[in-house]
């Protein structure tokens, strides 16, 4: 004879609202067992004297709710397998937030127990009907347990479970306020539906572990939100506007445009985010990383457009890749250092190439270098590959020699006259500048602009005493413009 395990839902904790059949089967049951017995409907088994075994110690005993989910699974298993036909009631209905029971439906088989599931009022009836929502126009259910703020969508009802104790009321706030304004409304219900326990408040998002009485049956709802600036922090909002930009409602320039028309647009807004970073200043970095994405999202969305792929393809290969790529993070390996994770990216990223039947025997060394970098540093990108393979000076000293030889050279093409050797030497000197550069651990890019910032500054020195003094340019000479920019270079 097959052990059955028979699954019962309390409901919200009105007895009133309790099935007939839920309450025969707890009459007729031999073996009772119950997740809790800190629920309302637990008079009912005293009054009638319906005796059972409570899992209440486990939560004492275990670290973490995923433990005691476990334990309880492990011995419902045993005692069923002992006793044959048992019963286990819930709080509110049994296939509502009751992870045990999912763990059961998963397990029950491979010990060839029979698994029953009936019904019971949830908190949520309660929910919909005391908190006067229709879960029709958009409703999402979470746990405060794994809550993100990744998760919250404020176009929709939500309703935050689980929320024991003001510490994961203070874990729920902090999730929340990383979408919402400290002073937003939240709404905190307590044993909804049960007579003479109820409570419903509304109080200030940052007030909400401040306020006393949670317990096994508390609630947050957050109500859905037509609030454009709400709105308007979330990645959709994004997306639905670049397309409605692009339909033939939307803009007439931004309807014209093509991937090589906004190419140089592309490169501009990456430079003025350069520049907000090169300035530290963090109101410039948030318009600019914002113009950057909306290029991101513009050719997204002209390849959604013909139907090759959309934005949310490029999200998936990103977040793909950085999986692929950090296994030091999300796999196996161990990275002791940032040396030792930047070696296991290049060899992930050689699987990959291994992966799409890239012949690594056929490609050149120096591919895989954008044609369009700044030759500045699509000189220090070749040098590194080619280092890479041994092509490379073992010291700094000869880099410096090959430095004074191009010098030398150089010299001597401007003695010659010929431009075009002129620009030649230049060239050679600037790539083994470059090479220094590598060589020293400094990234020419940078090295650059701290100098031509460094340039600019002592150079608007200049300008400004001579602005003091009445004069211009033109009335001065480079003696005078010398000694200021000594005087500048002393400045901090």
């Amino acid at each position: 004879m097959l052990s059955t395990i028979t699954v019962v839902g309390l409901g919200s904790g009105d007895e009133d609202q309790l099935t007939l059949g839920v309450w025969r089967r707890l009459q007729e049951a031999e073996h009772r067992f119950v997740r809790t017995d800190k629920h309302p409907m637990m008079r009912l088994f005293h009054d009638n004297k319906l005796s059972y075994e409570s899992f209440d110690a486990i939560y004492e005993q275990m670290d973490s709710f995923p433990d005691v989910y476990d334990a309880i699974t492990t011995q419902l298993i045993e005692h069923a397998q002992t006793k044959q036909n048992i019963i286990y009631a819930v709080p509110g209905h049994p296939m509502v937030a009751e992870r045990a029971v999912q763990l059961l439906r998963e397990r029950c088989p491979e010990h060839s127990i029979e698994l029953h599931i009936l019904g019971g009022e949830s908190f949520l009836d309660q929910a919909f009907t005391r908190l006067g929502f229709d879960p029709i126009e958009g409703f999402q259910l979470l746990d405060a347990a794994e809550l993100k703020s990744s998760l919250i969508r404020t176009d929709m009802h939500t309703v935050i479970g689980q929320v024991y104790d003001e510490y994961t009321a203070s874990d729920v706030k902090l999730s929340l306020m990383e979408l919402l304004p400290d002073d937003h409304p939240i709404v905190i219900g307590h044993a909804l539906g049960v007579p003479g326990e109820e409570q419903i408040l509304t109080v200030p998002l940052y007030e909400l572990d401040r306020t006393p009485g949670y317990g096994n049956l508390s609630l947050i709802y957050l109500p859905r939100s037509s609030d454009e600036s709400l709105r308007n922090r979330t990645f959709e909002r994004l997306h639905e506007i670049v397309a409605i930009l692009r339909s033939p409602e939307g803009c007439p320039w931004d309807r014209e445009q093509t991937h090589l028309s906004i190419r140089k647009n592309f490169i501009e807004e990456t430079y003025e985010a350069i520049e907000a970073i090169d300035n530290d200043d963090p109101d410039g970095m948030r318009e600019e990383f914002g113009d950057v994405i909306l290029q991101v999202m513009l050719h997204s969305q002209m390849e959604e457009e013909v139907g090759t792929f959309s934005v949310y393809d490029v999200i998936q290969s990103l977040n793909e890749k950085l999986l692929f790529r950090h296994p030091h993070v999300f796999g196996e390996t161990n990275a002791g250092n940032a040396t030792e994770a930047l070696a296991n990216w290049e060899q992930m990223k050689a699987e990959e190439k291994r992966i799409k039947g890239i012949d690594a025997s056929q490609a050149s060394q120096l591919d895989g270098i954008p044609p369009g970098l700044p030759e500045l540093m699509k000189a220090y990108k070749i040098q590194k590959k080619a280092a890479k393979v041994g092509f490379d000076w073992d010291n700094l000293g000869p880099v410096l020699d090959k430095i004074a030889e191009e010098l030398g050279e150089l010299r001597e093409a401007i003695a010659s006259k010929d431009a075009e050797e002129q620009a030649g030497e230049l060239g050679d000197l600037l790539f083994a500048a470059v090479n220094a550069a590598r060589f020293i651990h400094a990234d020419p890019e940078e090295a650059l602009a701290r100098t031509n910032q460094k340039f600019k500054k002592r150079f608007s020195y200049i300008e400004e005493q001579l602005r003091i003094s009445g004069r211009s340019f033109d009335q001065t000479d480079l003696t005078e413009m010398d000694r200021y920019w000594e005087i500048a270079k002393r400045l901090p």
